[in-house]
């Protein structure tokens, strides 16, 4: 949503599991704008199985973008950064990348491992002048439920959304705008390297 209209915004659409395409993005960014201030890897899914599945291909898939899609925006951004002495690398994780329930094991996986990505990243980078956050939200409403494949999980958990009382066990999107905007607007020596966020009445 455009909050300010007075200001240019250029969009460009990419398959953050090709580096290639990525790559176009921060070209055509730098192109527009002459810098790179914020890279923010937002992408992710999350299928639900049960590791008795042997779900290959959706664990491929989901080490793709999940992880993938992490490493080739950070890939990307950062000779940018590297050269300007500044930058911001944000990335979405997950409360589940703290603990493991079951069904979501591989899942929790790919966040534990963009966890260590980012801690790899601040420890790398942070003389010069790159800051690192993880933002881990617990339930969003957002579109991340439509790639859950087990159907019974899915709706269970859209229909949990729509009942009575259930703005306590869900945060909207615009509220985990307002923690990435508060992060970004921090002072040059101070660095919020990880927030965890969860609804006030979820438990997990």
């Amino acid at each position: 949503k455009q909050q300010n209209t007075g200001a240019e915004i250029k969009t460009f659409e990419a398959d953050v599991t090709k580096a290639d395409e990525v790559q176009k993005v921060i070209d055509g960014t730098v192109a527009a704008y002459g810098r790179i201030d914020v890279l923010f890897n937002n992408a992710g899914i999350m299928p639900v199985n049960n590791l008795d599945q042997l779900a290959h291909d959706e664990w491929q898939y989901m080490l793709d973008i999940n992880v993938k899609g992490v490493l080739n925006g950070i890939a990307a951004a950062l000779p940018v950064m590297k050269q300007q002495k500044s930058g911001h690398v944000i990335t979405t994780s997950s409360v589940l990348g703290y603990e493991v329930l079951p069904g979501y094991a591989a899942y929790s996986g790919t966040k534990y491992a963009v966890r260590a990505i980012m801690e790899g990243l601040r420890q790398e980078e942070h003389s010069n002048n790159i800051k690192t956050t993880i933002i881990a939200p617990g339930s969003v409403k957002t579109e991340l439920f439509d790639s859950i494949n087990n159907d019974e999980v899915r709706n269970g958990l859209k229909e949990a959304m729509k009942q009575p009382g259930s703005e306590m066990m869900a945060l909207q999107p615009e509220e985990i705008a307002q923690a990435v905007a508060f992060v970004i607007d921090t002072p040059a020596n101070m660095a919020v390297n990880e927030m965890v966020i969860r609804p006030t009445g979820q438990e997990v």
